[in-house]
């Protein structure tokens, strides 16, 4: 048999292999994806990668559309304006993407009060989110926290498209919720929102490298972390402190090792100094505040009837963390200040007659207290006391015991809060994908740098619009809610400063509106719960400026 006989054989092989796979399959970024929504009314960009020079056709509404990546792998094609309307279905080479919508989408940015879900809003509106929380035609996604020194990335891996259903609702944005809903409502045109924000996040953050070339000090600051050696030894570094730092709490913890623990049922507390929940003198010295371990107790009664049932504890918000046991039995915790303190007591816990709640509050290097004008009860049936259902207050009288006193915890670097980061790793990937504009609720992490803020989101709006290649893309800046203690009258001047700060930013950029949000703050929580209030008027102001 001729000795290329099996070389031929292998050739043909191969071939039929290619044949039967096809060409190499064309990607696409995770934004251009099922149950996506497409920019009404302009040219909509999809784009992706594949081989060099290999052809990619896409098929929408009956039309087909070619191009030809380039040397890179790199193709985009720019469809025309679109009419609101869908689902519809998009063939794009051998990828099927299905329930596409056409209507408005817009970039939701900034840092907590734009992340904060609609499950923290619930207490609030409960029964509206229950009973009108099915908007199929609105689409929500959320990126991940990422961030990036080196260079503007492509895409965010992993995020998808999720309608607004019972099913998702709950950690959607509590402010794109209330928008989403009653801009739909107005308009009857599918909503896509893109909800890219972290918490704590500064404005420079969110500023490309060639945005914030006026500002060499955040440009030298982002050059300190471009190296990953030292921002991979920072965290090891960090980490390692902060591992001994709890380490070092456990075992100075006199709560956690005597022969029984403070937080059992059956401990005698009756040694323990009475104090008042909101009492100042435990958390310090006489001068100086004490970090570390402290432990709260308080008897409280449970009637028959209550006895045995399931039922919620609520315990305000706490600085900074906490740990909390009902008759001995582990109930929640929660790792830092800022969220509502829920916590579910399972049934058959309580029981008739006495029983005890036990607090482990940390404190890391601040002034530990728990938050006045909050809720601090337990209550039964759905935790509707307003509706007739039982509550039993713990406000009052409690037990108090130092655990351990510690020094101030070893600090954490916030990477994703050095300038540049976030936009390179969270608003680049996004900037081929057509928007109506951007919702930007932020400035809490700036406050102290008022002065500093007009210049900063001024570059910042010119910035995002050069990238999105719009020069008069929309923006709606979110006015800081009202906030601090009345006595703290200082802090709330600042405050104050910088809400005139957001305002000229508004008045001196086209197309920026301010949105109202200074009167629906509350004093004790910098996540005000109105976001209902808030987010209608983001929908009525776009609505209006769209109707022009």
């Amino acid at each position: 048999m001729n000795k290329y006989w099996f070389y031929k054989v292998g050739l043909v092989v191969v071939f039929l292999c290619f044949a039967l796979l096809g060409e190499a399959k064309v990607k696409l970024p995770a934004l251009v994806s099922d149950g996506m929504v497409l920019q009404r009314g302009e040219p909509v960009n999809i784009w992706g990668t594949a081989d060099p020079d290999e052809t990619v056709s896409i098929t929408f509404q009956r039309k087909k559309y070619k191009t030809v990546a380039d040397a890179q792998g790199n193709w985009k094609v720019s469809l025309p304006a679109l009419k609101a309307g869908g689902p519809y279905t998009m063939i794009i080479n051998d990828i099927e993407l299905k329930d596409i919508l056409v209507g408005d989408v817009w970039v939701c940015s900034g840092q907590s009060n734009m992340e904060l879900p609609v499950s923290r809003v619930t207490d609030r509106f409960r029964d509206e989110i229950s009973a009108d929380n099915d908007y199929p035609m609105v689409r929500y996604i959320k990126t991940p926290l990422l961030y990036n020194f080196h260079a503007p990335q492509t895409d965010i891996p992993g995020i998808f498209w999720k309608a607004m259903t019972s099913e998702n609702v709950m950690s959607f944005s509590a402010l794109v919720y209330f928008f989403a809903k009653d801009y739909f409502q107005k308009t009857k045109v599918p909503v896509g929102i893109i909800n890219s924000s972290v918490g704590g996040s500064p404005v420079e953050a969110w500023i490309s490298e060639e945005g914030l070339k006026p500002f060499p000090y955040y440009l030298n600051e982002k050059r300190i972390y471009e190296s990953d050696d030292l921002v991979e030894s920072m965290k090891k570094e960090e980490s390692k402190k902060s591992r001994a730092w709890n380490v070092a709490l456990y075992q100075g913890d006199k709560g956690m090792h005597e022969t029984i623990p403070w937080y059992a049922a059956g401990y005698d507390d009756s040694d323990w100094t009475p104090t008042d929940l909101f009492a100042s003198g435990w958390a310090t010295n006489g001068l100086n505040t004490i970090n570390g371990s402290h432990w709260f107790r308080k008897d409280f009664q449970v009637s028959g009837r209550q006895a045995g049932e399931k039922a919620t504890l609520r315990l305000g918000c706490i600085v900074d963390a906490d740990s909390v046991y009902v008759n001995g039995t582990f109930v929640g915790t929660v790792s830092y200040q800022y969220p509502p303190r829920i916590y579910t007591i399972p049934a058959g816990l309580l029981k008739a007659g006495k029983n005890t709640i036990t607090i482990r509050l940390f404190s890391y290097g601040g002034f530990p207290h728990f938050v006045k004008e909050k809720p601090y009860k337990i209550l039964f049936g759905k935790g509707q006391p307003e509706k007739g259902e039982s509550e039993i207050s713990l406000e009052g009288n409690w037990k108090y015991r130092l655990g351990a006193p510690m020094p101030a915890a070893p600090g954490q670097t916030a990477f994703h809060y050095k300038p540049v980061g976030l936009y390179n790793a969270m608003i680049a990937p996004l900037l081929n994908y057509t928007v109506s504009g951007v919702i930007w609720y932020q400035g809490e992490s700036n406050v102290s740098r008022r002065n500093e803020y007009k210049d900063l989101l001024t570059a910042m709006i010119a910035d995002w619009r050069q990238h999105w290649n719009r020069p008069d893309m929309p923006f709606y800046v979110i006015e800081l809610a009202d906030f601090l203690s009345p006595e703290d009258k200082g802090g709330r001047a600042a405050w104050a400063e910088f809400r005139k700060v957001q305002a000229e930013v508004a008045n001196t950029n086209k197309n920026v509106t301010l949105i109202k949000n200074g009167d629906l703050g509350e004093w004790n929580d910098i996540h005000p719960l109105d976001k209902k209030t808030l987010g209608q008027r983001v929908s009525q102001a776009v609505f209006q400026q769209r109707v022009k």
